[in-house]
């Protein structure tokens, strides 16, 4: 390609859209605006990337003036670096950063192509909502100071601050736009106090003050309309620049018009203008965006995880265990993590050594052998014997969140779609009816063009349509979550809507632990092999393993050496020189015979030697035959245990339930492939253990659980074991979210239609209709928040 520069006038940066004023670069036929678009085309180009021109024409950032020189050196300190990364590993290093400059559609593409502009790489996502990207990168081939290089490079540079390294979440309040708001109610309010004269007719009034009045109306109006409105002025031309027309369009030709209109009329001296008007349009605009920020910071994908995320650790003080939520973990605690249970923040390995899986983290199911003193990054979890951590960073729930999200947004919510598709035509649609109407009334009536054009481009609002999803299915989320069933995101409801087939585990699902149900059969145990047993159980977490370790809790006080745990099958421990096992007959190489298999048991054997079983009476949970009775779909039940329990089951299932037992995990999981080939849609519960493949397989999985400290991301959805008796309450109310979805929809679409006939009218003054926009939006959050809280009332969940 042959390269030319030189200086022309008016040329457009084919990167940014930016006039080049200064000096003009010519590449490829192409014209740029600095050295700085050129090379990121260049970069683009080389990698086959300038599709990246198509979504949005001019969709780039300017990079002039930017000189990265040395900027970026203090990213070679590894302690920085440690500070700012999320995990960190030979092969595998992650990082969340804060991009300021992402704006549209275009910027998500390119943040999300990165591993084709640089070796090294992995992936990277963007969280479009809190302007953030997360890099997976491998720091053998590319350093983290070579990463932000590149992002600011291609017009992209994050911001770095200490807030970063201690991944604080303090909100920073935008005090640009209260300031707006306390301009624009200031000045609205002395307009209206000047404008009295006129609003009550008084005659006489002295020219001389009329004209006084007016300048003074004429400077109140201009920081409302430079300053205030601004941000609609900004927003409208950077999307005209790039050949899109978004929503802020025509509100600020409203306003335009209205100001331009009104310092005719008064400067001809044929009006007062409409400068009172135009001041309180942009007063109640404003309101109206404060109020829809709000909104959306209420809704947040990454929610509280003091209502939303049921994450708890045992924690050690003084020698004393006690189960906490994460919530109340400080830097400097000493926690105990059990096998399968995850690491809730940065720690330091106080015990001799630990084997942690960062499968949730990397992707990757290999295991990482940890010795004391190592550093343990959170998200990993423990794979064998109990450890001991000592938390040296504060609990990231953002951080644990996006772990159990990771990989779960499967399909894109058909609401959002078809919201998608309205607002593509929803802006043009306006600015047609505002030219009809205008050309109407310039025939019929030209004393009325102002008023019903100006209303016309106001009073039209797609806000209330964009909000009536999220608020509606968000609000449905808290009242679920009161009641300990906790959902991943918003798209698991619109997933339950169609479901036709409900999946049930039965150990630990249908059926709940207590001591007075397990019961040992055997040989005299002494105390110190009953404290042995009960210590090898503590280290899992399987429903089975914890009623066991319960039912000897006080004896155990012993440190178990080379445990390991077969999925479905069993555990294996060494304590004080004594191998232990704890699980199935085969697990134990018992030969079966006729009848010794005739229920639930989980066998013991002590070096090698059988000593006994534990049986359990399967104590199903309360008021589960009434659940079912309510449930109108049909029913399955998949169990691990053998037919003994079937006529129990029978009892409390109708006929249709099919039952099918003896099914190892992979058997269940080829159990919902099955029922989903024939068309089927699953809601699998169960235990999130030994059915987490089937959990992850079913269209929604529900990890159900007693203990709190089970983190299952395979599932959409946790359950609170002794709630499962609303599961039946739980799936009508989440079919009524659809029907106030709907509902909420209607009234949207009856606002615009209503405003737009008494604007094109002329029955709409520009004040009354900046009034009526931010409305519609109370309306249907308002009308969304109500229904569904009465919808709950209805169905006892309230």
């Amino acid at each position: 390609m042959n390269q030319q520069e030189a200086v022309a006038e008016k040329q457009v940066c084919y990167h940014c859209g930016e006039i080049c004023r200064d000096e003009t670069v010519f590449f490829d036929d192409k014209s740029f605006c600095c050295n700085g678009c050129k090379m990121v085309y260049q970069i683009l180009d080389e990698n086959g990337l300038c599709n990246y021109y198509d979504l949005q024409n001019s969709p780039g950032i300017s990079l002039k003036n930017r000189d990265f020189a040395e900027k970026f050196t203090y990213l070679d300190n590894e302690e920085i670096c440690s500070k700012l990364l999320n995990y960190k590993a030979s092969h595998l290093s992650k990082i969340t950063f804060h991009i300021p400059a992402i704006h549209c559609s275009s910027c998500i593409w390119l943040l999300e192509h990165l591993n084709t502009l640089r070796e090294g790489i992995l992936v990277s996502r963007v969280n479009f909502v809190r302007k953030e990207v997360a890099i997976d990168f491998d720091p053998t081939i590319i350093s983290l100071k070579t990463v932000v290089e590149l992002l600011a490079t291609v017009g992209y540079e994050p911001e770095i601050s200490l807030q970063n390294s201690t991944r604080s979440k303090t909100k920073k309040e935008n005090r640009t736009l209260y300031l707006q708001i306390g301009v624009a109610g200031f000045c609205f309010g002395n307009v209206m106090l000047l404008s009295f004269p006129e609003y009550f007719g008084f005659e006489g009034v002295n020219t001389n003050v009329q004209r006084f009045i007016n300048v003074v109306n004429i400077g109140l109006s201009l920081p409302v309309v430079f300053y205030s409105a601004k941000g609609y002025f900004v927003s409208a031309y950077k999307g005209l620049v790039q050949k899109y027309i978004n929503i802020d369009v025509p509100i600020a030709l409203g306003v335009l018009t209205l100001f331009l209109r009104s310092l005719y009329e008064i400067i001809s001296q044929s009006g007062p203008g409409y400068l009172d008007s135009l001041s309180g349009l942009v007063f109640f605009l404003l309101i109206g965006k404060w109020f829809q920020s709000k909104t959306y910071e209420s809704l947040s994908f990454e929610r509280d995880y003091k209502s939303y995320f049921p994450l708890a650790v045992s924690r050690l003080r003084e020698g004393v265990k006690e189960i906490v939520q994460i919530t109340e973990l400080n830097e400097g605690d000493h926690i105990e993590v059990r096998n399968q249970e995850i690491i809730p923040a940065d720690a330091i390995l106080l015990s001799d050594k630990a084997s942690i899986d960062y499968s949730f983290v990397t992707g990757e199911a290999e295991t990482i052998a940890k010795q004391k003193g190592d550093h343990i990054y959170a998200g990993g979890r423990q794979i064998g014997f109990t450890v001991d951590l000592k938390i040296i960073k504060p609990v990231s729930q953002s951080y644990l969140t996006q772990l159990w999200n990771n990989g779960t947004f499967k399909e894109e919510s058909k609401y959002d779609s078809l919201i998608d598709n309205i607002s593509k035509y929803f802006t043009l649609s306006v600015l047609g009816i505002a030219m009809i109407t205008g050309i109407y009334w310039f025939i019929m009536a030209p004393a009325n063009i102002m008023n019903a054009v100006t209303a016309v481009l106001i009073v039209a609002c797609p806000c209330a349509l964009s909000l009536a999803t999220p608020f509606t299915l968000g609000n449905a989320m808290v009242i679920l979550g009161k009641h300990k069933l906790y959902l991943k995101h918003m798209n698991v409801i619109q997933n339950l809507w169609g479901i036709s087939r409900i999946v049930f585990d039965k150990t630990g699902t249908l059926t709940k632990g207590a001591d007075d149900e397990v019961i040992f059969h055997g040989k005299g145990i002494n105390p110190e092999n009953k404290g042995q047993i009960a210590a090898l159980a503590a280290n899992s977490t399987h429903p089975l393993s914890r009623m066991i370790e319960r039912k000897w809790h006080d004896l155990h006080s012993y440190t178990v050496s080379g445990y390991k745990e077969a999925e479905g099958q069993g555990l294996s421990g060494v304590i004080d020189n004594n191998t232990i096992k704890l699980g199935s007959s085969q697990f134990l190489g018992i030969p079966s015979e006729n009848g010794f298999n005739d229920s639930t048991r989980v066998y013991v054997a002590i070096n090698n030697q059988v000593e006994g079983y534990f049986s359990f009476s399967n104590k199903y949970r309360n008021h589960l035959h009434d659940m079912v009775d309510h449930l109108d779909h049909d029913l399955s039940i998949l169990s691990g245990d053998n037919k003994s329990e079937q006529t129990n089951l029978e009892a409390i299932f109708p006929d249709r339930t099919e039952m099918v037992f003896q099914q190892k995990p992979e058997e269940k999981l080829s159990f919902i492939k099955a029922k989903q080939q024939s068309g089927q849609s699953i809601l699998m519960l169960g235990d999130g253990l030994n059915d987490a493949g089937a959990l992850k397989q079913a269209d929604v999985g529900v990890a159900v659980t007693e203990d709190v400290t089970a983190f299952t991301p395979a599932c959409d959805a946790i359950l609170y074991g002794g709630n499962l008796s609303l599961l039946d309450k739980f799936l009508r109310f989440v079919k009524d979210t659809h029907l106030v979805i709907l509902a909420s929809f209607t009234i949207s679409f009856v606002y615009n239609v209503v405003g737009l006939s008494l604007a094109v009218s002329a029955q709409l003054t520009p004040l009354f209709a900046a009034i009526l926009m931010p409305l519609s939006s109370v309306t249907v959050v308002a009308f969304a928040t109500f229904c569904v809280r009465l919808l709950a009332y209805r169905r006892g969940l309230s």
